[in-house]
Protein backbone atom coordinates (compact mmCIF):
# COMPACT_ATOMS: atom_id res chain seq x y z
CA UNK A 1 0.00 0.00 0.00
CA UNK A 2 1.37 3.41 -0.93
CA UNK A 3 2.16 5.98 1.75
CA UNK A 4 -0.60 8.30 0.47
CA UNK A 5 -3.22 5.57 0.79
CA UNK A 6 -1.98 4.80 4.29
CA UNK A 7 -2.46 8.46 5.23
CA UNK A 8 -5.99 8.42 3.79
CA UNK A 9 -6.79 5.21 5.66
CA UNK A 10 -5.54 6.70 8.93
CA UNK A 11 -7.56 9.88 8.41
CA UNK A 12 -10.68 7.87 7.61
CA UNK A 13 -10.39 5.59 10.64
CA UNK A 14 -9.62 8.44 13.01
CA UNK A 15 -12.62 10.30 11.62
CA UNK A 16 -14.87 7.30 12.24
CA UNK A 17 -13.58 7.24 15.81
CA UNK A 18 -14.54 10.91 16.13
CA UNK A 19 -18.05 10.19 14.86
CA UNK A 20 -18.42 7.34 17.34
CA UNK A 21 -17.28 9.62 20.17
CA UNK A 22 -19.78 12.26 19.04
CA UNK A 23 -22.56 9.67 18.89
CA UNK A 24 -21.74 8.60 22.45
CA UNK A 25 -21.80 12.21 23.71
CA UNK A 26 -25.56 12.68 24.07
CA UNK A 27 -25.27 16.29 25.23
CA UNK A 28 -23.41 17.44 22.12
CA UNK A 29 -25.66 15.30 19.95
CA UNK A 30 -28.75 16.94 21.42
CA UNK A 31 -27.14 20.36 20.92
CA UNK A 32 -26.62 19.66 17.21
CA UNK A 33 -30.15 18.34 16.72
CA UNK A 34 -31.75 21.26 18.55
CA UNK A 35 -29.56 23.88 16.87
CA UNK A 36 -30.62 22.78 13.39
CA UNK A 37 -34.31 22.17 14.13
CA UNK A 38 -36.14 23.89 16.97
CA UNK A 39 -33.40 26.44 17.53
CA UNK A 40 -33.68 27.78 14.00
CA UNK A 41 -37.48 27.74 13.96
CA UNK A 42 -37.78 29.52 17.31
CA UNK A 43 -35.12 32.09 16.38
CA UNK A 44 -36.88 32.87 13.10
CA UNK A 45 -40.43 33.02 14.46
CA UNK A 46 -39.84 33.98 18.07
CA UNK A 47 -37.92 37.22 17.46
CA UNK A 48 -39.94 39.16 14.93
CA UNK A 49 -38.31 42.00 13.05
CA UNK A 50 -41.65 43.39 11.93
CA UNK A 51 -44.06 45.61 13.79
CA UNK A 52 -46.86 43.39 15.08
CA UNK A 53 -49.81 44.41 17.26
CA UNK A 54 -48.02 47.38 18.81
CA UNK A 55 -50.20 49.07 21.48
CA UNK A 56 -51.01 52.70 20.65
CA UNK A 57 -52.73 55.45 22.61
CA UNK A 58 -54.26 58.54 20.98
CA UNK A 59 -54.82 61.85 22.71
CA UNK A 60 -57.35 63.52 20.38
CA UNK A 61 -57.68 67.21 21.23
CA UNK A 62 -59.10 68.08 17.80
CA UNK A 63 -62.10 65.73 17.52
CA UNK A 64 -62.32 66.42 13.80
CA UNK A 65 -62.97 64.30 10.75
CA UNK A 66 -59.25 64.28 9.97
CA UNK A 67 -58.24 63.22 13.47
CA UNK A 68 -60.75 60.35 13.35
CA UNK A 69 -59.31 59.33 10.02
CA UNK A 70 -55.81 59.26 11.51
CA UNK A 71 -57.00 57.16 14.44
CA UNK A 72 -58.68 54.69 12.10
CA UNK A 73 -55.59 54.37 9.92
CA UNK A 74 -53.63 52.54 12.64
CA UNK A 75 -54.84 49.02 12.03
CA UNK A 76 -53.77 45.42 12.48
CA UNK A 77 -51.51 43.57 12.00
CA UNK A 78 -49.08 46.42 12.65
CA UNK A 79 -50.99 48.08 15.50
CA UNK A 80 -53.63 47.11 17.98
CA UNK A 81 -56.84 49.13 17.85
CA UNK A 82 -55.80 52.52 19.28
CA UNK A 83 -57.08 53.52 22.71
CA UNK A 84 -58.28 57.12 22.97
CA UNK A 85 -57.12 58.50 26.32
CA UNK A 86 -56.82 61.88 27.98
CA UNK A 87 -53.65 63.93 28.11
CA UNK A 88 -53.38 63.64 31.90
CA UNK A 89 -53.42 59.82 31.68
CA UNK A 90 -50.79 59.55 28.97
CA UNK A 91 -47.62 59.83 31.07
CA UNK A 92 -48.77 57.25 33.61
CA UNK A 93 -49.79 54.84 30.85
CA UNK A 94 -46.36 55.13 29.22
CA UNK A 95 -44.61 54.77 32.59
CA UNK A 96 -46.51 51.55 33.28
CA UNK A 97 -45.66 50.19 29.82
CA UNK A 98 -49.25 49.95 28.63
CA UNK A 99 -48.43 51.52 25.26
CA UNK A 100 -45.43 51.60 22.94
CA UNK A 101 -46.67 54.77 21.23
CA UNK A 102 -48.75 57.72 22.36
CA UNK A 103 -49.91 60.21 19.71
CA UNK A 104 -51.12 63.71 20.60
CA UNK A 105 -53.28 65.40 17.94
CA UNK A 106 -53.40 69.12 18.85
CA UNK A 107 -56.53 71.30 18.88
CA UNK A 108 -57.63 72.82 15.55
CA UNK A 109 -55.39 70.38 13.69
CA UNK A 110 -57.74 69.93 10.73
CA UNK A 111 -58.48 73.65 10.53
CA UNK A 112 -54.79 74.55 10.52
CA UNK A 113 -53.99 71.98 7.85
CA UNK A 114 -56.72 73.28 5.57
CA UNK A 115 -55.47 76.84 6.12
CA UNK A 116 -52.04 75.88 4.84
CA UNK A 117 -50.34 76.04 8.22
CA UNK A 118 -48.11 73.24 9.54
CA UNK A 119 -49.39 72.03 12.90
CA UNK A 120 -47.34 69.39 14.70
CA UNK A 121 -48.45 65.97 15.85
CA UNK A 122 -46.51 64.80 18.91
CA UNK A 123 -45.41 61.17 18.94
CA UNK A 124 -44.25 59.78 22.29
CA UNK A 125 -42.34 56.50 22.09
CA UNK A 126 -41.46 53.93 24.72
CA UNK A 127 -37.91 53.31 23.51
CA UNK A 128 -37.36 50.42 25.95
CA UNK A 129 -39.06 48.30 23.28
CA UNK A 130 -36.30 49.12 20.82
CA UNK A 131 -37.29 46.91 17.89
CA UNK A 132 -40.80 48.37 17.77
CA UNK A 133 -39.73 51.91 18.65
CA UNK A 134 -37.58 52.52 15.59
CA UNK A 135 -39.77 50.65 13.13
CA UNK A 136 -43.10 51.88 14.52
CA UNK A 137 -42.22 55.57 14.45
CA UNK A 138 -41.48 55.32 10.75
CA UNK A 139 -44.71 53.40 10.13
CA UNK A 140 -46.82 55.98 11.97
CA UNK A 141 -45.19 58.90 10.15
CA UNK A 142 -45.67 57.24 6.77
CA UNK A 143 -49.30 56.32 7.46
CA UNK A 144 -50.22 59.76 8.76
CA UNK A 145 -48.52 61.54 5.84
CA UNK A 146 -50.46 59.41 3.36
CA UNK A 147 -53.80 59.92 5.14
CA UNK A 148 -53.32 63.67 5.45
CA UNK A 149 -52.30 64.02 1.81
CA UNK A 150 -55.33 62.03 0.64
CA UNK A 151 -57.68 64.02 2.85
CA UNK A 152 -56.35 67.41 1.75
CA UNK A 153 -56.36 66.51 -1.94
CA UNK A 154 -59.95 65.38 -1.61
CA UNK A 155 -61.19 68.49 0.26
CA UNK A 156 -59.24 71.20 -1.63
CA UNK A 157 -58.77 72.17 -5.24
CA UNK A 158 -55.12 71.09 -5.26
CA UNK A 159 -54.69 68.89 -8.30
CA UNK A 160 -51.05 69.40 -9.19
CA UNK A 161 -48.99 66.24 -9.20
CA UNK A 162 -45.73 66.12 -7.24
CA UNK A 163 -42.64 66.93 -9.34
CA UNK A 164 -41.10 63.53 -8.64
CA UNK A 165 -42.92 60.22 -8.42
CA UNK A 166 -40.81 57.56 -6.72
CA UNK A 167 -41.72 53.99 -7.56
CA UNK A 168 -40.19 51.46 -5.17
CA UNK A 169 -39.45 47.90 -6.25
CA UNK A 170 -38.47 45.48 -3.47
CA UNK A 171 -36.41 42.56 -4.75
CA UNK A 172 -35.71 39.14 -3.21
CA UNK A 173 -38.14 39.74 -0.29
CA UNK A 174 -41.14 41.67 -1.68
CA UNK A 175 -43.18 41.60 1.54
CA UNK A 176 -40.17 42.46 3.73
CA UNK A 177 -40.79 39.31 5.77
CA UNK A 178 -38.24 39.38 8.58
CA UNK A 179 -38.13 35.70 9.46
CA UNK A 180 -36.98 34.88 5.91
CA UNK A 181 -33.78 36.66 6.78
CA UNK A 182 -33.60 35.55 10.41
CA UNK A 183 -34.01 31.84 9.71
CA UNK A 184 -31.26 31.64 7.10
CA UNK A 185 -28.88 33.73 9.17
CA UNK A 186 -29.50 31.45 12.14
CA UNK A 187 -28.37 28.49 10.03
CA UNK A 188 -25.17 30.37 9.17
CA UNK A 189 -24.57 31.32 12.81
CA UNK A 190 -25.13 27.76 14.00
CA UNK A 191 -22.73 26.38 11.40
CA UNK A 192 -20.09 28.78 12.67
CA UNK A 193 -20.78 28.17 16.35
CA UNK A 194 -21.10 24.39 16.30
CA UNK A 195 -18.07 23.79 14.10
CA UNK A 196 -15.77 25.73 16.41
CA UNK A 197 -17.33 24.18 19.53
CA UNK A 198 -17.28 20.57 18.30
CA UNK A 199 -13.72 20.58 16.95
CA UNK A 200 -12.31 22.50 19.89
CA UNK A 201 -14.14 20.29 22.39
CA UNK A 202 -12.96 17.14 20.59
CA UNK A 203 -9.34 18.26 20.95
CA UNK A 204 -9.72 19.17 24.64
CA UNK A 205 -11.56 15.91 25.33
CA UNK A 206 -8.71 13.89 23.79
CA UNK A 207 -6.16 15.71 25.92
CA UNK A 208 -8.16 15.51 29.17
CA UNK A 209 -8.76 11.77 28.72
CA UNK A 210 -5.14 11.13 27.81
CA UNK A 211 -6.01 9.55 24.45
CA UNK A 212 -4.13 12.22 22.52
CA UNK A 213 -0.82 10.91 23.82
CA UNK A 214 -1.89 7.39 22.83
CA UNK A 215 -2.56 8.58 19.28
CA UNK A 216 0.81 10.28 19.09
CA UNK A 217 2.50 7.10 20.24
CA UNK A 218 1.13 5.38 17.14
CA UNK A 219 2.51 5.91 13.63
CA UNK A 220 0.22 8.90 13.15
CA UNK A 221 1.08 12.48 12.25
CA UNK A 222 -0.35 15.68 13.68
CA UNK A 223 -1.77 16.53 10.24
CA UNK A 224 -3.70 13.25 10.12
CA UNK A 225 -5.17 13.86 13.58
CA UNK A 226 -6.24 17.40 12.68
CA UNK A 227 -7.77 16.51 9.32
CA UNK A 228 -9.71 13.61 10.85
CA UNK A 229 -11.26 15.89 13.45
CA UNK A 230 -12.10 18.48 10.81
CA UNK A 231 -13.84 16.11 8.39
CA UNK A 232 -15.73 14.13 11.03
CA UNK A 233 -17.14 17.06 12.99
CA UNK A 234 -17.58 19.09 9.82
CA UNK A 235 -19.62 16.27 8.31
CA UNK A 236 -21.95 16.25 11.32
CA UNK A 237 -22.49 20.01 11.03
CA UNK A 238 -22.92 19.81 7.26
CA UNK A 239 -25.63 17.15 7.58
CA UNK A 240 -27.40 19.29 10.18
CA UNK A 241 -27.18 22.42 8.01
CA UNK A 242 -28.51 20.56 4.96
CA UNK A 243 -31.43 19.18 6.98
CA UNK A 244 -32.20 22.62 8.40
CA UNK A 245 -32.09 24.34 5.03
CA UNK A 246 -34.40 21.84 3.32
CA UNK A 247 -36.83 20.78 6.04
CA UNK A 248 -36.87 23.72 8.47
CA UNK A 249 -36.19 26.76 6.28
CA UNK A 250 -37.79 25.66 3.01
CA UNK A 251 -40.63 23.40 4.20
CA UNK A 252 -41.52 24.35 7.79
CA UNK A 253 -40.95 28.11 7.48
CA UNK A 254 -41.83 28.33 3.80
CA UNK A 255 -38.85 30.52 2.92
CA UNK A 256 -38.19 30.45 -0.84
CA UNK A 257 -34.62 29.46 -1.71
CA UNK A 258 -33.63 31.36 -4.84
CA UNK A 259 -30.32 29.66 -5.58
CA UNK A 260 -28.72 26.24 -5.60
CA UNK A 261 -28.76 24.37 -2.30
CA UNK A 262 -25.92 22.17 -3.55
CA UNK A 263 -23.78 25.26 -4.21
CA UNK A 264 -24.50 26.53 -0.69
CA UNK A 265 -23.56 23.15 0.81
CA UNK A 266 -20.30 23.29 -1.14
CA UNK A 267 -19.64 26.76 0.23
CA UNK A 268 -20.46 25.56 3.75
CA UNK A 269 -17.95 22.71 3.35
CA UNK A 270 -15.22 25.19 2.44
CA UNK A 271 -16.17 27.39 5.36
CA UNK A 272 -16.22 24.42 7.74
CA UNK A 273 -12.57 23.85 6.96
CA UNK A 274 -11.78 27.39 8.11
CA UNK A 275 -14.01 27.32 11.19
CA UNK A 276 -12.72 23.89 12.26
CA UNK A 277 -9.14 25.12 11.99
CA UNK A 278 -10.07 28.04 14.26
CA UNK A 279 -11.61 25.56 16.70
CA UNK A 280 -8.42 23.47 16.86
CA UNK A 281 -6.30 26.59 17.27
CA UNK A 282 -8.44 27.67 20.24
CA UNK A 283 -8.20 24.13 21.62
CA UNK A 284 -4.41 24.32 21.61
CA UNK A 285 -4.55 27.62 23.54
CA UNK A 286 -6.95 26.36 26.22
CA UNK A 287 -5.90 24.04 29.06
CA UNK A 288 -9.38 22.89 30.01
CA UNK A 289 -12.95 22.84 28.75
CA UNK A 290 -13.97 25.96 30.77
CA UNK A 291 -11.05 27.89 29.28
CA UNK A 292 -12.11 26.75 25.82
CA UNK A 293 -15.64 27.95 26.53
CA UNK A 294 -14.36 31.42 27.40
CA UNK A 295 -12.18 31.57 24.28
CA UNK A 296 -15.07 30.42 22.09
CA UNK A 297 -17.34 33.03 23.69
CA UNK A 298 -14.81 35.75 22.88
CA UNK A 299 -14.43 34.48 19.31
CA UNK A 300 -17.90 33.51 18.13
CA UNK A 301 -19.76 36.68 19.17
CA UNK A 302 -17.48 39.09 17.26
CA UNK A 303 -17.48 36.79 14.23
CA UNK A 304 -21.28 36.70 14.18
CA UNK A 305 -21.93 40.33 15.08
CA UNK A 306 -19.34 41.89 12.76
CA UNK A 307 -19.55 39.60 9.74
CA UNK A 308 -22.50 41.44 8.17
CA UNK A 309 -25.16 38.91 9.08
CA UNK A 310 -26.72 41.01 11.84
CA UNK A 311 -25.80 44.53 10.74
CA UNK A 312 -24.53 45.61 7.31
CA UNK A 313 -20.78 46.08 7.38
CA UNK A 314 -21.18 49.41 5.59
CA UNK A 315 -22.62 50.84 8.83
CA UNK A 316 -19.55 49.81 10.85
CA UNK A 317 -16.35 51.83 11.36
CA UNK A 318 -13.88 51.48 8.51
CA UNK A 319 -11.24 49.85 10.69
CA UNK A 320 -13.73 47.16 11.76
CA UNK A 321 -14.56 46.49 8.11
CA UNK A 322 -10.86 46.17 7.31
CA UNK A 323 -10.21 43.77 10.20
CA UNK A 324 -13.18 41.58 9.28
CA UNK A 325 -11.76 41.06 5.79
CA UNK A 326 -9.42 38.54 7.45
CA UNK A 327 -12.32 36.55 8.95
CA UNK A 328 -13.83 33.69 6.91
CA UNK A 329 -17.29 34.38 8.36
CA UNK A 330 -17.50 37.65 6.42
CA UNK A 331 -17.18 35.87 3.10
CA UNK A 332 -19.46 33.00 4.11
CA UNK A 333 -22.27 35.40 5.08
CA UNK A 334 -21.83 37.37 1.86
CA UNK A 335 -21.76 34.19 -0.20
CA UNK A 336 -24.75 32.59 1.53
CA UNK A 337 -26.89 35.68 1.06
CA UNK A 338 -25.94 35.88 -2.61
CA UNK A 339 -26.79 32.22 -3.26
CA UNK A 340 -29.87 31.71 -1.09
CA UNK A 341 -31.52 35.13 -1.46
CA UNK A 342 -30.45 36.35 -4.88
CA UNK A 343 -29.85 33.07 -6.72
CA UNK A 344 -26.22 33.82 -7.57
CA UNK A 345 -24.21 31.16 -9.38
CA UNK A 346 -20.61 30.06 -8.96
CA UNK A 347 -19.45 32.54 -11.61
CA UNK A 348 -20.52 35.36 -9.26
CA UNK A 349 -19.46 34.01 -5.86
CA UNK A 350 -16.15 32.35 -6.75
CA UNK A 351 -14.11 35.21 -5.18
CA UNK A 352 -15.74 34.45 -1.81
CA UNK A 353 -14.99 30.74 -2.31
CA UNK A 354 -11.34 31.57 -2.97
CA UNK A 355 -11.06 33.97 -0.02
CA UNK A 356 -12.56 31.42 2.38
CA UNK A 357 -10.22 28.70 1.14
CA UNK A 358 -7.12 30.89 1.47
CA UNK A 359 -8.07 32.06 4.96
CA UNK A 360 -8.83 28.46 5.91
CA UNK A 361 -5.39 27.33 4.76
CA UNK A 362 -3.74 30.06 6.84
CA UNK A 363 -5.70 29.08 9.96
CA UNK A 364 -5.02 25.39 9.32
CA UNK A 365 -1.26 25.81 9.23
CA UNK A 366 -1.36 28.18 12.21
CA UNK A 367 -3.33 25.55 14.15
CA UNK A 368 -0.98 22.82 12.95
CA UNK A 369 2.07 24.75 14.13
CA UNK A 370 0.45 25.41 17.48
CA UNK A 371 -0.64 21.76 17.72
CA UNK A 372 2.89 20.49 17.18
CA UNK A 373 4.33 22.99 19.63
CA UNK A 374 1.84 22.38 22.43
CA UNK A 375 1.44 18.62 22.12
CA UNK A 376 4.11 16.97 19.99
CA UNK A 377 6.99 19.01 21.39
CA UNK A 378 5.36 19.47 24.78
CA UNK A 379 5.54 23.29 24.57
Amino acid sequence: MSKFRIHLSNIYRLGVKELNSLWADKVLLFLIIWAFTGGIYSAAKGVSQELHNAPVAIVDEDHSQLSQRLIGSLTQPFFKKPDVISLKDMDEALDRGYYSFAVIIPPSFQKDMQAGRSPKIQLNIDATVMSQAFIGSGYIQSIFEREIAEYLNRTTDTSSAPPIDLVTHVRFNPNLTGFWFGGVMEVINNVNMLTIILVGAAYIREREHGTLEHLLAMPLGATEIMISKIWANGLAVLIGASFALIFVIKIALGVPIAGSIALFIGAAAVYLFSAASIGIFLGTLARSMPQLGLLIFLTIIPLQMLSGGTTPQESMPVWVQNVMQFAPTTYFVRLAQSILYRGAGFSIVWPEFLAMALIGIVFFFAALARFRKSVVQGG
